[in-house]
């Protein structure tokens, strides 16, 4: 344990009041009380704070990364909301515990949690633990920094800008852009939002909606629900959100968005942007940009890609057609953190721009921050492109794990993740009771089981009304064992199905195979 040394021995003491006596020992000072608080030194202990760090990031390292990533091990431990309040003992009380209690509740916290790492997980659109994302994140919760100004985040604020550039050049802006790291895709989505009305109402950002005419923006039905919610939370209203028609695979249907257009216009609303997807939650479906830029240009609408899943694609040569068109847009949200892997959260807003668009719109000019005579270029002083004060690095950890693999490595696990699920798609075109909702696109692979019991039944009603109910005790079963996570949900007039999304180079063909012969393991019996 290094000594504690002594603070700021080098300081003299002015201090009339504060000075030590003639008779005191040199360098001991009395105390100093203010309100009764004594305030001579640091109250932390810094040997004791030492200690329990040593003793906390070895369990971190075992548990939460080690035994978390091990296939042999339990994706959960299942626990009811109330037995797990009982086992956590949530209350807070006046007193502190001890280091060996503290330590026991971190243990507790990772074995009641579930391990996104572990290579069984496929619950989400994000999974898989890459060590290298995971020592930035390591690094930027001890350093704490926050990225409104160079001078208290250089580092970050510079990688920041270098990740943004090199994601602005791969989505193909050959003029440039502009963009920021935000706390989420819907909160990018909401940027889009914002942006799109500032650039085609200017006086919103002074006047405010009563100075404004009827705005009405555009989104297919297959979108992120996070499009309403902006709508909602800027005041544009979800009424005002017209929702256009998908075809069968999920995709925007181009002629249905340009009808939908005229009819705001014909109402005397202010046509203003469309919503964009590349990749949807659900299907992996990914919308006909190109098709939907020519309708843009017609109609002078800002075109935002929400690209916060299918993204990734834009890494591989070989799949990045999915997303062809998307350098067409104004807009763009892409979540590293998901097919990429960063880790969350890691979500860049990007627009094509380079008139300072996200400063205008957003910025307040707090003089306590963003002072303009600063010793060193105040460019560099991003954060008021910001709707947010504080603002995490996120984009570090993304920094150094593409700097350790780089633009290859990306690109391989995008294209051994498309493969992969390509793999589950064809097992299960040949195993009895499995049935595939429709081809995948992306990775997320949609499929019904269907047990013996239901496997000479008809398709009509109901046939599909006993399907229905047979993906969430599949899914209740596999959670209770902790073998394995895989989401389920109806869709439109769909049964529930189950959605698989493959994004882990830790996942293997084995696993695929035990996916399926897991789930008939646990509904065979239904």
């Amino acid at each position: 344990v290094r000594p504690q040394q002594e603070r700021h021995p080098e300081t003299p003491n002015t201090s009339s009041k504060a000075s030590a006596s003639p008779a005191e020992p040199k360098g001991k000072r009395p105390p100093v009380l203010v309100d009764g608080v004594t305030l001579n030194g640091p109250t932390l202990d810094i040997r004791e704070a030492e200690s329990f760090l040593r003793d906390a990031m070895p369990i971190i390292m075992e548990e939460a990364v080690w035994k978390a990533t091990d296939v042999k091990e339990k994706v959960c431990e299942w626990r009811s909301p109330e037995q797990l309040k009982d086992l956590l003992d949530l209350e807070l009380r006046e007193g502190g515990e001890a280091h060996p209690q503290i330590l026991q509740r971190c243990r507790d916290a990772i074995r009641y949690s579930v391990k996104t790492g572990h290579p069984l997980f496929f619950n989400q659109l994000y999974a898989g633990m890459d060590p290298y994302s995971l020592v930035g994140r390591f690094i930027t919760e001890a350093i704490n920094p926050s990225l409104y100004t160079y001078e208290v985040a250089p580092v970050f604020l510079l990688t920041e800008e270098a990740v943004l550039q090199k994601m602005i050049e791969i989505i193909g802006w050959q003029e440039g852009g502009d963009g920021i790291f935000s706390p989420g895709g819907s909160v990018s989505n909401m940027y889009a939002v914002n942006v799109a009305r500032y650039h085609h109402c200017p006086d919103v950002k002074v006047l405010g909606l009563s100075a404004l005419p009827r705005l009405v923006m555009f989104t297919s039905q297959e979108c992120h629900y996070s499009v309403a919610k902006a709508a909602a939370f800027l005041g544009i209203g979800t009424n005002n959100v017209y929702v256009i028609p998908s075809d069968k695979r999920g995709k925007m249907i181009p002629a249905e968005f340009e009808k939908q257009v005229q009819r705001a216009k014909d109402e005397g609303a202010l046509p203003f942007m469309v919503n964009a997807t590349a990749g949807t939650t659900v299907l992996g479906a990914f919308d006909p940009l190109e098709e939907i830029a020519d309708i843009c240009e017609r109609h002078n609408l800002w075109m935002h890609v929400d690209a916060c899943w299918g993204g990734g694609a834009l890494m591989s040569k070989k799949h990045r057609y999915l997303l062809q068109g998307i350098h067409r847009a104004n807009s763009v949200a892409w979540n590293p953190h998901k097919m990429l892997m960063a880790g969350l959260q890691c979500c860049a807003f990007m627009v094509r721009d380079k008139t300072n668009l996200l400063q205008r719109c957003h910025s307040a000019q707090a003089s306590y921050l963003f002072q303009q005579d600063k010793f060193y270029d105040v460019s560099y002083d991003t954060g008021d492109k910001s709707i947010q004060c504080s603002r995490k690095p996120d984009a570090f950890k993304f920094w150094l794990m593409w700097k350790a693999i780089g633009t290859k490595g990306l690109e391989e696990r995008v294209d051994r993740a498309l493969a992969m699920a390509r793999y589950l798609a064809e097992e299960i075109k040949k195993r009895d009771g499995f049935r595939l909702v429709m081809e995948p696109e992306y990775t997320n692979v949609c499929f019904w089981y269907i047990p013996p019991s239901l496997r000479d039944m008809a398709d009509g009603p109901e046939f599909w009304r006993n399907v229905h109910a047979v993906a969430p005790v599949v899914k209740e079963r596999m959670m209770k064992k902790g073998s394995m996570m895989v989401g389920y949900q109806p869709h439109g007039d769909k049964a529930n199905f189950f959605r698989q999304i493959i994004i882990s180079p830790q996942v293997s063909r084995e696993d695929m195979d035990f996916l399926l012969d897991q789930i008939h393991s646990l509904g065979m019996d239904l």
